[in-house]
């Protein structure tokens, strides 16, 4: 073939090419062209079979239950360690500090925008059991949303004893001062 003749055949296969085609006359693939278009979370989606619980979860009993009443029913099972406050101060300093500030007197730095959350040096809540502050961070109470799903239940708990070293160091006992006291003579010998 010539150089002519392939002018010609490209010519006449760009010209059959640039008809307007709104129906193709073969489709290649009909499930895929005639499947219908879903958006992601859109639609019916299964449902877990009744009952199930997804691994590693641990069901709170006490949903129905004032933070009071479940104060009354359980107490902290971890040990006050140095690791377990340390732990907890991180979990603070991560989920609590921007609301309830560094010391829990609720002056976080989010407070000029949004209502001043209570005071965790407040009488009201230094007289909760440890069980009733893990139901509140667990369900959540006023605008304070649930904090189950961020915080693990271990986590919780040292938060709690954090939470209580803060109270301590606010308002020390007489214990507390003489405990120091006899640390920094024993500090100065």
């Amino acid at each position: 073939m010539n150089k002519q003749t392939w002018i010609i055949a490209l010519s006449f296969l760009a010209l059959v090419g640039c008809g307007k085609h709104e129906k193709p006359n073969f489709t290649y693939m009909p499930d895929m062209h005639y499947s219908p278009a879903i958006k992601a979370q859109e639609g019916i989606q299964r449902l877990p079979v009744a009952g199930t619980i997804p691994r590693g979860y641990e069901p709170y009993a006490h949903q129905d239950l004032d933070p009071v009443a479940a104060g009354k029913l359980h107490q902290n099972p971890v040990p006050r360690t140095k690791e377990t406050l340390a732990r907890g101060q991180k979990i603070f300093n991560t989920y609590c500090i921007v609301c309830h500030g560094a010391y829990g007197e609720g002056d976080g730095s989010v407070v000029p925008k949004y209502p001043r959350p209570p005071s965790l040096q407040s009488d009201k809540i230094k007289g909760y059991a440890d069980g009733s502050i893990y139901n509140v961070i667990t369900l959540g109470q006023n605008l304070m949303s649930s904090y189950a799903s961020q915080i693990a239940p271990e986590d919780r708990w040292a938060l709690v004893h954090y939470i209580r070293a803060l109270q301590r160091a606010k308002n020390p006992s007489p214990a507390d001062m003489k405990f120091v006291e006899d640390r920094n003579a024993a500090l100065a010998r």
